[in-house]
């Protein structure tokens, strides 16, 4: 069963990465952006650190390791910053479009930094999964909006998908050494302070300051679906994938965001899926598929030799 693992825990990670599209549209105009990072990592900590003092003892780490939980920590951060600000700048369309290119950057980063393979059917698996969410993509905004939203925006999405490709390749000597919760409770809380710097600095120039925040139910219970689904549990999933797989592996499974995304829109906002969204969606689970046979076919190889 260990083999599917992989498959089943980073796609739940992107299927509540795409809820936090609806999340978003029923509520977050009211928090600024790096506050609401803030509050999503603070609460996925607190999450993940409860979890953790129940487990199995795995949480003890040696000191040289300390340095790299910073490093994934400060890597939350550019994430979470670039990420939410360069989303409040950007269309719809760019922002969906954008944040897709985190696969390709993990592959590149595996290759150059871990050495993985890349081979030619990870890379027909990718470009097929691709080809999938854009067309998702173009079915619900229209394309003719890219390039409307802020230039800098679209700057700090790019960066985002780079930043979160290095959080993933970065900690994959951690997942395997100590465990993927381990490491994600971890870096998850050395984000806290890093984060909590920034919003103090935004709240600071926000009229009203911490006093403006909504306190809302829908509000609240927004900023929880973000900081317990879609920070605690994803990324400890997303972890969970590198414990039995490469990282770029793993990165194909980001394509179903944008699909779960759209999919909930339709059932829960009452939205229009666009027609590409059946020909969208069947790509992506065709691209994410010939990725995940290469894994298995690589695995029963060297079971056999």
């Amino acid at each position: 069963m260990r083999r599917y693992v992989f498959a089943l825990a980073p796609l739940a990670a992107a299927a509540l990465w795409g809820g936090m599209y609806v999340v978003s549209k029923w509520s977050f105009g009211s928090i600024p952006p790096l506050t609401l990072g803030f509050l999503r990592v603070t609460v996925g900590a607190a999450v993940l650190l409860a979890v953790l003092g129940l487990g199995d003892g795995r949480a003890t780490v040696d000191r040289d390791d300390w340095p790299t939980f910073v490093a994934l920590g400060a890597w939350v951060t550019l994430t979470n910053a670039t990420q939410f600000v360069g989303t409040e700048l950007t269309t719809a369309s760019e922002a969906s479009l954008l944040t897709v290119l985190t696969p390709v950057a993990t592959v590149f980063l595996g290759a150059v930094v871990l050495g993985e393979r890349v081979t030619p059917a990870k890379t027909a698996g990718i470009a097929i999964a691709l080809a999938g969410t854009v067309a998702v993509v173009a079915g619900q905004y229209d394309l003719a909006a890219v390039g409307a939203g802020s230039l800098l925006g679209v700057v700090l999405l790019l960066a985002a998908s780079v930043t979160w490709a290095a959080y993933t390749v970065q900690g994959v000597r951690v997942v395997r050494r100590y465990s993927a919760l381990t490491a994600a409770t971890y870096a998850t809380v050395a984000s806290v302070p890093m984060l909590g710097a920034l919003s103090a600095f935004e709240l600071a120039g926000t009229p009203g300051g911490i006093a403006s925040l909504p306190t809302d139910t829908t509000s609240v219970l927004a900023v929880l679906y973000l900081g317990v689904a879609a920070t605690a549990a994803a990324w400890y999933l997303w972890y969970k994938g590198l414990e039995y797989v490469p990282a770029g592996t793993i990165s194909v499974f980001f394509f179903a965001q944008p699909v779960v995304g759209a999919a909930l829109g339709a059932a829960l906002l009452g939205e229009t899926l666009g027609p590409g969204f059946a020909v969208g969606g069947a790509l992506m689970a065709l691209g994410i598929w010939v990725v995940s046979r290469e894994r298995a076919e690589t695995e029963e190889e060297s079971a056999a030799a």
